[in-house]
């Protein structure tokens, strides 16, 4: 799980400034709607980020893990993606490659992508500390370096799709590299989420926004630049875009807070966990068509 970093309303608690809900033209929330303003902002954050994302989460990740989400939920158990063995898998938004790595592992020739150079470094620390090597390149989910029907599956655990402005074009792109009924499996944090303050106590059980305000989440630098940016879509929203990208949705898989499971991430917490759901997980197919 590479890339959650899961706020999800501008009320959370942030590293930088949130910005007040206004989508006037010229505002932070209107230019973030622009998919280059997202990707800049969202690479400069990751990259700067990366280290203290990878120090703080990478013993509950595992150099060589696959987990979906902050619940826990283990590929190892799960099987979301079916037997891999000599199958050709891309990891979407990697980070530091922990889930391909486990991939491969499996008898899977794993490949990474991610935007942030910094996460990649990581990788290859990964790489060199457990000799399990993920390829892996830096570039834009959106504009994915690789060749039409080269991949037999496709992953993404929180990555890249909760951080882009379009990610219809995410899908499209990702629809274009699997080969016709190849499998698209990803995680993002549940649209519900949206509607509540991202606090992992009793604040965060009274919902304070509207779920179908669409508004990025948005923060700025001393500058008054775009820094970060979170979209958010509805579950109609989700589907809309895999119907519209060319695949069929199989299964949704809304992860259960498991007994025993004390650790709190963000505004993930036991406390929440056992009243809402905070992930969702969209099983796929490409269409033949």
């Amino acid at each position: 799980m590479p890339d959650v970093r899961s706020h999800t309303h501008a009320d959370r608690p942030s590293a930088g400034t949130p910005c007040a809900d206004d989508s006037a033209a010229g505002s932070p929330q209107h230019l973030a709607r622009d998919p280059a303003v997202t990707t800049r902002a969202n690479r400069g954050w990751w990259d700067a980020n990366a280290d203290d994302y990878q120090r703080e989460h990478g013993d509950f990740l595992r150099d060589v893990g696959f987990v979906w989400c902050p619940e826990g939920l283990d590929e190892a158990e799960a099987r979301l993606l079916g037997d891999v063995r000599g199958a050709r898998v891309l990891e979407v938004g990697c980070g530091a490659a922990q889930c391909a790595r486990w991939l491969r592992t499996q008898g899977a020739l794993a490949v990474g992508v991610d935007l942030s150079f910094r996460q990649l470094q990581h990788a290859r620390r990964l790489d060199d500390a457990t000799g399990q090597i993920v390829p892996a390149v830096c570039a834009d989910a959106a504009a994915l370096p690789f060749a039409t029907g080269c991949f037999d599956v496709a992953c993404s655990a929180f990555g890249a799709l909760p951080f882009v402005a379009d990610a219809g074009a995410v899908l499209r792109e990702v629809a274009r590299v699997l080969r016709p009924g190849g499998r698209w499996v990803f995680s993002v944090s549940h649209p519900i989420r949206w509607a509540f303050p991202d606090d992992p106590g009793p604040r965060g059980l009274v919902a304070r926004h509207s779920y179908f305000d669409r508004t990025p989440y948005v923060e700025t630098d001393p500058s008054g630049q775009v820094s970060y940016v979170e979209h958010h879509r509805t579950l109609g929203d989700w589907v809309d875009l895999l119907v519209e990208a060319g695949f069929r949705l199989r299964r949704l898989v809304e992860p259960e807070w498991p007994d025993g499971h004390r650790r709190t991430w963000g505004g993930w917490s036991p406390l929440r966990g056992s009243r809402l759901p905070g992930t969702v997980i969209f099983c796929c197919v490409r269409e033949s068509g």
